[in-house]
């Protein structure tokens, strides 16, 4: 029998190891608490990668699904996000958006959107546009080709590379169609904490059926989602390309046949018309986070088309065949969708409008108009023909002076007219005063002024401007000394005019011969 005192510290002793244990059990179940707790709200690890060619309408696609009006366009890596909210647990998160710019020389900007550390929280959209179909195909195995080429340049593990692509077989597998009233989700405690990246069922009674010969046969690892967006441009390819019901159906089964081989889904989209954007949302939001999902595919609409990855398959595209009557599902898709030809755009750069002629002759006409001199009275000349009065005589032919001078003294009269209809401008003062000049000389030489030319006077003025004096004997007469007279009575009447300021002789105060 142990004395009392051991019997006391016996004691002590089992109460201190219960009080330990207590407190262990109490910091598990808090610890076990918080990780229950942590682990039922949405991770903020999760994000999207959105590959296209430029143009293709990945940026307004983004903007739609995240309720922005007002799209702005990057380049290089665009970084968005969508707000999720979940209404059941009452939390809400961010869902990071990566937008690759469409020129392939930024294909290595992918580092920094999919990395080793995020390949498993990561779902990938390629995007293509119906408002080019002969472009989708090609659009469709280059991103592919880079998004391939990059994979394989991560350092993931051989054996978490096997697993994720084991993943994507299997939600292929266990791929139920919702009923109609129900919805579909994705039991987290059944699938595992990812359900990007499902665990294979446990359930022994469940038959999974084996995939198809073209299913999956470029197993990426990653979830992929394909969209087809500007869908409302089937309408302008049937008016202005002429594109039948069987075109659609061959582009149709084409792009079916890549999403059956990468395991994607296929949304059929259009922002201008709101088709399909919240679907492929809410479609989003059940693979990411194991959201409900109740829609199930959408084929009858072909605007609308929505198959999600695990329903399609082989003997369901082969429907789209009973409609082709002029072509093959196996004929090249760029020879049946072929590039339609394109005019050469007009270089608006370099492009000259030439004025109306009619335009262009009536200007010419005012202008001729308001130049041309206007007479005191009698017809008005031609605004082309220069005044008489106003022609300068050739410093060559003098004779020509002398026979414009006898034309003038016959007519004293018409002289002194037009002197005054010159003298009604600017320039005509001067040429008035040279037609004085010549009455003057030519009644100095042909007798009495205005009566006819006396011996060896002036002959009848010839054509103008080659007209020459003769002599009685037919011999011409005009010599330097008649040059150098002609000019000194010039120089003389216009100094004396200037002193005096007299009129001139020859005329009267009408005009006329005085």
């Amino acid at each position: 029998m142990a004395p009392i005192g051991d019997r006391d510290r016996q004691g002590s002793v089992i109460d201190e190891n219960t009080e330990d244990e207590e407190g262990q059990n109490l910091w598990a179940s808090i610890l076990s608490e918080v990780q229950s707790s942590s682990s039922s709200k949405l991770p903020s690890c999760k994000s999207v990668l959105v590959l296209g060619d430029n143009e293709c309408g990945k940026t307004t696609l983004v903007a739609k699904l995240q309720g922005a009006d007002d799209p702005k366009k990057g380049s290089g890596l665009e970084y968005n996000y969508l707000d999720v909210k979940d209404e059941y647990r009452d939390d809400h998160t961010r869902l990071g958006t990566w937008i690759l710019d469409g020129d392939p020389h930024h294909t290595g900007l992918l580092k920094f959107a999919l990395s080793e550390e995020n390949f498993e929280h990561t779902i990938v959209l390629l995007v293509v546009s119906m408002g080019h179909p002969w472009a989708i195909m090609d659009s469709l195995k280059k991103w592919s080709a880079i998004l391939r080429d990059h994979i394989d340049l991560l350092r993931i593990p051989p054996e978490q590379m096997r697993d994720f692509e084991q993943s994507l077989v299997t939600h292929f597998q266990e791929y139920v169609e919702p009923e109609e009233g129900k919805e579909s989700h994705t039991q987290p405690a059944r699938r595992g904490p990812n359900p990007l990246h499902p665990v294979a069922s446990q359930d022994e009674d469940k038959v999974l059926l084996p995939l198809g010969e073209t299913t999956l046969t470029h197993n990426l690892g990653i979830p992929i989602v394909v969209v087809v967006t500007k869908s409302d441009a089937i309408s302008t390819l049937e008016k202005e390309h002429d594109y039948r019901e069987e075109h659609f159906d061959f582009i149709q089964q084409h792009i079916r046949k890549f999403c059956l081989n990468y395991g994607a889904s296929l949304f059929y989209s259009s922002v201008k018309e709101d088709k399909n954007c919240d679907l492929l949302l809410k479609y989003l939001l059940h693979r990411i986070y194991g959201f409900p999902f109740s829609a199930t595919a959408l084929v009858v609409e072909r605007d609308a088309v929505f198959i999600p990855a695990g329903w399609d398959n082989e003997k369901k595209i082969s429907i789209l065949y009973e409609n082709m009557t002029s072509m093959k599902p196996d004929d090249s898709y760029d020879d049946v969708i072929a590039k339609p030809v394109m005019r050469k755009p007009i270089q608006r750069e370099v492009e000259v409008l030439a004025e109306d002629e009619q335009a262009f002759l009536m200007k010419q006409q005012m202008q001729l108009t308001k130049q041309a001199p206007s007479g005191s009275g009698g017809q008005r000349e031609s605004p082309m023909r220069p005044s008489p009065g106003a022609q300068k005589q050739s410093p060559r032919a003098p004779g020509a002076a002398a026979a414009n001078a006898a034309g003038l003294a016959a007519s004293p009269k018409k002289a002194g007219m037009e002197g005054a209809r010159a003298g009604s401008t600017s320039e005509g003062v001067l040429a008035n005063f040279f037609n004085s000049l010549l009455s003057k000389k030519t009644g100095g030489a042909g007798g009495p002024e205005g009566g006819p030319p006396g011996p060896g006077g002036p002959s009848a003025p010839g054509p103008r401007g080659t007209a020459k004096t003769v002599d009685g004997e037919g011999e011409p007469n005009g010599d330097a000394n008649d040059k150098a007279a002609v000019t000194r009575d010039a120089a003389a009447e216009l100094d004396r005019m200037t002193r005096a300021k007299k009129p001139i002789p020859g005329q009267n105060s009408t005009g006329g011969a005085s």
